[in-house]
């Protein structure tokens, strides 16, 4: 939930990465990190662990401007991916505002997309949050793996297993190359800004 300081004239809002281990979540804040240092407030923090890069999570303010006359700053966080690390995990989206779903395009992680997708909703769930009705980007990553001859999944296919009741809007993407982070994270920042006017259309 986002906080308002009426003192401060400022909204801070909570955009969260999830995904599987290993699928690209820490990878896509290091390129936007690097490329909008002009937007960034602050510094970006990764605990590092053996077998998940990231145990608790990354942190990144940045500033958006106003809404209603309120600035607007944005935290991004990601989720540890690996399943023993689900406590983790939920009491990273306590607050959340904003979802970006990394997806693995690898064949092999088929599985663990959809089942950290479930875990995702599940964990939702218990905040009182809908999956259908929170702003939410799916990002399908690696796809640059492709031309290393390595089998990776149709869009059609990765849009049938995670997306298909969603129907949130979708980017390919190489969050190593940085294709596709930009305009994953700008759709994300324009959903859940629209969806913070609404939620502080009363403030002047």
């Amino acid at each position: 939930m986002a906080v308002l300081n009426m003192r401060n004239r400022e909204i801070e809002c909570k955009i969260v990465y999830y995904g599987p281990g290993r699928c690209g979540k820490t990878t896509n804040l290091e390129y936007a990190y690097k490329t909008y240092k002009k937007q960034i407030t602050g510094d970006m923090v990764s605990i590092n662990t053996e077998g998940d890069r990231t145990l608790f999570f990354d942190f990144l303010p940045m500033g958006l401007g106003k809404i209603k006359g309120c600035d607007v700053r944005v935290q991004l966080y990601t989720v540890p991916g690996q399943i023993k690390y689900s406590s983790t995990r939920k009491l990273v989206l306590k607050g959340v505002d904003g979802l970006v779903f990394v997806a693995d395009s690898l064949e092999v992680r088929r599985e663990k997309n959809m089942l950290s997708l479930k875990d995702l909703q599940m964990n939702l769930k218990e905040y009182g949050i809908s999956v259908f009705k929170i702003p939410l980007v799916m990002q399908y990553n690696k796809r640059d793996l492709e031309g290393e001859g390595m089998p990776i999944m149709s869009i059609e296919q990765m849009d049938r297993d995670l997306n298909r009741q969603l129907k949130a809007p979708s980017f390919a993407a190489s969050a190593v190359n940085g294709d596709g982070v930009g305009k994953t994270l700008s759709e994300c920042l324009k959903l859940t800004l629209l969806s913070l006017q609404r939620q502080f259309q009363w403030a002047k």
